[in-house]
């Protein structure tokens, strides 16, 4: 994969009809985790440390910060955060793939500053398995 364009990174949400970008994030970033199973042992060869193949939880997090663009996509995130709702939600990595699955938003913020616009940071956390499609 190339050099390719921040902003070719979308973050999409499903509205019930179909996929909606989130309109106006100036920045987002998705991060895959998986936390490990440490079976070590008395007898573990000089004591290094033995691990258990994918046996661990595995999740995803995507974040963003952004400002108020599009009346539909805001009124979508902050309905979803407001009822606790687990959304289907994409990610389009440009030159790589779609990863989809169901996610939760985790935390929705808002920022200004008086001689600037109003701006939000928003965190989802995966609920479930993840699909990958390679583009």
């Amino acid at each position: 994969m190339g050099a390719q364009k921040g902003k070719d990174l979308l973050l999409k949400i499903h509205d019930g009809a179909g996929f909606v970008a989130v309109a106006g994030l100036r920045s987002r970033k998705i991060a895959f985790n998986a936390e490990l199973v440490d079976i070590t042992h008395a007898e573990s060869v000089d004591r290094w440390r033995e691990l258990l193949a994918g046996a661990g939880v595995r999740r995803a997090a995507i974040s963003g910060r952004g400002l108020f663009k599009d009346a539909a996509s805001d009124a979508l995130v902050r309905q979803a955060f407001f009822d606790g709702a687990i959304k289907p939600c994409q990610v389009v990595v440009p030159d790589f793939g779609i990863i989809e699955g169901a996610f939760q938003i985790a935390s929705l913020e808002f920022a200004g500053e008086h001689n600037g616009e109003v701006t939000f940071d928003v965190a989802l956390e995966s609920a479930g398995a993840l699909t990958f499609a390679a583009v």
